[in-house]
């Protein structure tokens, strides 16, 4: 029978040395992992389990800002859309433009996150791959070029730019893909699918449809009941 030796234990020296070097490592993971959350959750295990962490937090999730559901509506009134829907993917987009910055590591802009190709237009010459192109500031948002190249790009609030930082725009725009790719015709998942090419998206978008459109009947049903 082998009789085991007692391994020494570390010195305060080492552990000290050893919890030095971990710090600047964890926290340089944490503001990678902060920075690039967003397009990591789009990874279908990191999605998995982001969804397995934050499902009973779903209840308590945060309300739809008041402010912004004329926006809605009167984007969905003009594209035949229901104005939840836009509700649904601007959270889960940017969560009601709380995200900081709006720009995401590949390009993704404004309130509802754009692809500047889908925005301005896919038959722009610099547009090819995921969809950020080279297309100058000014172009992005400048309406006749977007006209002429194609894109869902909308100035809604008649300023003379279609630009996805401004909340009007950015819902007019979103309201207007949405439309175009089916859900003017009630083909909601084909829609949302073409917004991003993800089974876990849909889930995600449809998810916050269906609450959204509960709580509307709710506070409907709620209205007749007192009057």
């Amino acid at each position: 029978m082998k009789i085991r030796k007692k391994k020494k234990p570390l010195s305060i020296v080492t552990k000290s040395l050893v919890i030095f070097l971990m710090v600047p490592i964890t926290m340089t993971v944490f503001v990678l992992a902060s920075v690039y959350w967003g397009d990591l959750k789009r990874i279908p295990i990191i999605h998995t389990l982001s969804e397995s962490i934050q499902a009973p937090n779903k209840i308590l999730d945060m309300a739809i800002p008041k402010e912004y559901i004329p926006i809605y509506q009167e984007a969905a009134t003009e594209y035949e859309i229901p104005w939840t829907l836009l509700a649904a993917h601007h959270r889960i987009e940017t969560k009601f433009s709380t995200m900081d910055p709006l720009l995401s590591p590949v390009g993704a802009e404004g309130h509802m996150q754009f692809m500047p190709c889908t925005f301005v237009g896919w038959q722009h010459p610099s547009c090819s791959g995921k969809g950020k192109g080279a297309i100058s500031e000014d172009d992005k948002t400048n309406p006749k070029i977007i006209a002429k190249y194609g894109g869902y790009g909308v100035d809604a609030n008649k300023d003379g730019k279609a630009d996805p930082y401004q909340m009007e725009d950015a819902m007019h725009s979103a309201a207007k893909y949405l439309a175009s790719n089916g859900a003017a015709s009630g083909n909601l998942e084909k829609a949302i699918h073409m917004y991003n090419h993800s089974d876990e998206y849909v889930e995600d978008v449809l998810y916050y449809y269906n609450k959204y459109e509960e709580e509307q009947r709710e506070e409907g049903q709620a209205q007749s009941t007192s009057q």
